[in-house]
């Protein structure tokens, strides 16, 4: 007769739920130098941390005020991050309302495309940091990403979703968010775990940090599951 089972520590104490939540800006060339950080913490950390990236707009006066501006702070970042290639700042156009459109762009291409698959965001990064692209121009934003999707969404139907009601309250509700954590920099970084502890981190580009602050969410995590294993659920008053 074949033994019975018994239940596994894990099965009786499932690990705390632990998340991250990237808060991004198609424009920030901080949130550009900590993508490789960003794609290195996924595949670490895959199956044991639930990442996601959420909008967070820049206001209008946190932009450069030209590009002679804006090319000496690329000058300071790329220096400190020891890059080969000088960002460009052909993307700035005069009217700055116009930079909330490739953030939309990015958020519409997430109905179209798998979690955790940022072909789309990265490509409008791309345009507009590296090859100096405006992307304000709702039609123009719409191609870049598109093009990036390999054909899991077109220009067209992109632009429709990007300029919807819908799209523009989520934006509006991440950044929103993101203000709430009384933080300004990007890239941030928002981890959680449900045991209740909260890290965040503002201005971050390293993995070195992100890496230590997980590390520790996860030990904490397990050792509240290794204690429910053994002593059970607290004592009801």
């Amino acid at each position: 007769m074949a033994k019975s089972r018994k239940n596994s520590p894990a099965e009786l104490a499932p690990v705390p739920v632990i998340s991250a939540t990237y808060y991004v800006e198609v424009y920030s060339s901080w949130c550009h130098w900590a993508e490789p950080a960003w794609s290195e913490l996924r595949a670490r950390y895959a199956g044991r941390v639930a990442f996601d990236w959420r909008v967070a707009l820049m206001r209008p006066e946190d932009f450069p005020a030209d590009r002679a501006q804006c090319d000496w702070f690329y000058r300071r970042s790329g220096t400190l991050v020891g890059s080969p290639v000088m960002l460009n700042s052909g993307w700035m156009e005069p009217d700055r309302s116009a930079y909330a459109t490739p953030n939309l762009v990015a958020e519409a291409a997430r109905e179209f495309l798998p979690p955790g698959d940022d072909r789309a965001r990265l490509a409008l990064t791309r345009a507009a940091l590296l090859d100096g692209r405006r992307l304000g121009d709702p039609a123009v934003a719409a191609r870049f990403a598109a093009d990036a999707t390999d054909g899991a969404v077109t220009a067209a139907r992109l632009r429709a979703t990007a300029t919807s009601d819908a799209i523009r309250a989520r934006v509006a509700a991440s950044t929103t968010d993101f203000f709430a954590h009384q933080i300004a920099q990007r890239p941030a970084f928002v981890l959680t775990s449900s045991i209740g502890d909260k890290i965040v981190l503002s201005g971050v580009w390293r993995l070195a940090p992100l890496v230590a602050a997980l590390d520790s969410l996860l030990a904490d995590a397990a050792a509240y599951a290794s204690h429910r294993a053994h002593h059970g659920a607290p004592p009801t008053a």
